[in-house]
């Protein structure tokens, strides 16, 4: 039983090394050949969001876990990006590390958001891909399903999911309400149909707008969002049209190239008048390049990079939920390393324990065939003989259970199963 997971410090590497190595959808059944390919043997589940890069993986021989450099290597191949670039911002956990990492990742006590929705239906989405590319198997499939599990007990027992908890929500409560004192009288442009598009129309909404246009590469998204929010569809098409009209722009869309260079918009401000524009670029990579910040002072382009400080702030303010939070996580983690302690050494214990009760068995026998007069004590001297037995087990079975801690220990496996000359 070995675990790694290794990933992009989202934190500390710039956003462009972040969009780089984003796996988008339709390249994933492509991610997921490679990886088998290279890594026959290995389960995987790729994690890409926007805003963290996670690649997990499992094996029970650790021989057959890729290195740190090796995954480095992979991402670089399949990226066309040079090691360097990323190499100090990929970091790597292995057992109960990873376990704990997923549980909070899934709990979104790792978000930028503390406590928003959308991370555990992402999880919930990349082990589904997993499955449907034959990347997961037994081990990630324990892991996964028992991180959504976390999760959901984090939102049921915790008060983490109260209050603003969406990208959407703060960013525009914290930097549109900077802006504008008002959106019911705005016209509100959403460029792009997925989960972050819905959480932003949902907020917007609830914030009083009235006018909210949808704008998508795909009509029938488009239609679908728009329908369900008493919004309108306007068409792709004509994107400069609305760029030009909206006060409040929220694009979602992470379209490589980038969907609206400095040029695009400088076009559209000019026939806008220069008047006013709240623009939220939460698409990774981004949708706006971000000079558009400085063409002119009515332009405030903020993108999820901006919403860091205010979301340590609102992490600091909830401190105690994220304390409960974390209680359960260790919970389940000391759980599940139990289960897997157990997957892991459990055979072995089993044979080695019914060899030497077969022996003890052969020996109890024989001795009450030698010695008949005995039988009246029959009861003492079996407990006896089994006390003995459980105490010359105990040393090398705490040592397994010590070693499989950080993985399933091979070595020592191999080593029981020599000495006591245990069959498979």
């Amino acid at each position: 039983m070995n675990l790694q997971v290794v990933y992009c410090n989202y934190q500390s590497a710039e956003i462009s090394v972040r969009e780089k190595l984003g796996f988008a959808k339709d390249r994933l059944p492509e991610a997921y050949a490679a990886l088998r390919s290279a890594f026959p043997r290995a389960e995987w589940v790729v994690l890409s969001t926007c805003n963290r890069v996670e690649v997990y993986t499992a094996q029970e021989d650790p021989a057959q876990l890729p290195s740190h450099h090796e995954l480095a290597q992979f991402f670089s191949d399949f990226h066309q990006v040079p090691v360097h670039e990323f190499f100090d911002d990929l970091l790597e956990r292995t057992g109960p590390d990873v376990v704990r990492h997923l549980f909070q990742v899934a709990a979104s006590l790792d978000s930028m958001v503390l406590g928003e929705p959308q991370i555990v239906a992402q999880v919930k989405e990349a082990y589904s891909l997993a499955q449907q590319h034959s990347g997961s198997g037994p081990l990630t499939n324990a892991l996964f399903q028992r991180a959504l599990g976390v999760a959901k007990r984090v939102r049921t027992e915790t008060g983490l999911a109260e209050g603003r908890v969406s990208i959407a929500s703060v960013a525009v409560g914290d930097f549109g309400r900077k802006i504008f004192d008002r959106f019911d009288d705005k016209k509100i442009l959403v460029i792009g149909a997925g989960e972050m598009a819905i959480e932003a129309v949902r907020y917007l909404k609830d914030v009083g707008g009235r006018q909210i246009w949808v704008c998508n590469r795909t009509q029938e998204r488009a239609e679908s969002l728009a329908r369900e929010w008493g919004g309108e569809v306007r068409p792709f098409e004509r994107l400069d049209d609305w760029l030009s009209q909206a006060d409040v722009i929220v694009s979602t869309t992470g379209a490589d190239p980038c969907l609206v260079p400095v040029s695009r918009f400088k076009q559209a401000r000019a026939k806008a008048k220069y008047k006013p524009v709240f623009v939220l670029d939460l698409g990774v990579p981004r949708d706006f390049e971000p000079a558009i910040r400085d063409l002119d002072d009515n332009v405030f382009l903020y993108c999820i990079d901006d919403l860091e400080a205010i979301c340590e702030q609102n992490r600091r303010s909830r401190q105690r939920e994220v304390d409960k939070a974390l209680t359960i996580v260790d919970q389940e983690v000391d759980k599940l390393m139990g289960e897997l302690y157990h997957r892991a050494t459990g055979p072995i214990v089993k044979r080695l324990r019914d060899q030497w009760r077969d022996v003890v068995d052969q020996e109890k026998k024989r001795l009450f065939q030698r010695l008949p007069h005995l039988e009246k004590d029959r009861s003492e001297i079996e407990r006896s003989i089994e006390q003995m037995v459980n105490k010359l087990l105990h040393p090398p079975l705490e040592a397994l259970r010590d070693e499989a801690r950080e993985g399933t220990p091979h070595g020592l496996l191999d080593a029981l199963r020599r000495l006591f000359r245990l069959q498979e």
